[in-house]
């Protein structure tokens, strides 16, 4: 099992970020490899949580068994409340913390 950390600071990365998961996701369908894939997502680019995209990517990708997490700071700096949030998407303390806890359990970082 292969563990991946995908980390979105902005938000026009959304889309290269789906893009790169269901790149990854199809080679691992045709390899036999599992990934196990966290997405996590601080700074500006919790705004494409809002977004239709954002919503269409967390309900399209979460049937791959991908996790969401939303930065509960970046979330009080740009006003976002939980209410806000697509369903299925977990609300961690400090965005920059959970990305260190993620790579300690051996996930691999990616930046699109």
């Amino acid at each position: 099992m292969h563990k991946v950390v995908f980390h979105i600071d902005e938000v026009g990365k959304w889309s290269h970020t789906v893009g790169n998961i269901k790149n990854l996701v199809n080679y691992g369908n045709q390899q036999g490899e599992d990934y196990q894939i966290t997405v996590l997502v601080n700074g500006d680019g919790i705004m494409g949580y809002l977004t239709d995209e954002g919503h269409k990517a967390v309900k399209k990708c979460g049937k791959e068994f991908v996790r969401f997490h939303a930065c509960a700071n970046a979330m009080k700096s740009h006003g976002v409340e939980a209410k806000d949030l697509p369903d299925n998407v977990e609300i961690v303390p400090a965005g920059v913390a959970d990305l260190i806890a993620l790579q300690e359990q051996g996930y691999a970082y990616v930046k699109p």
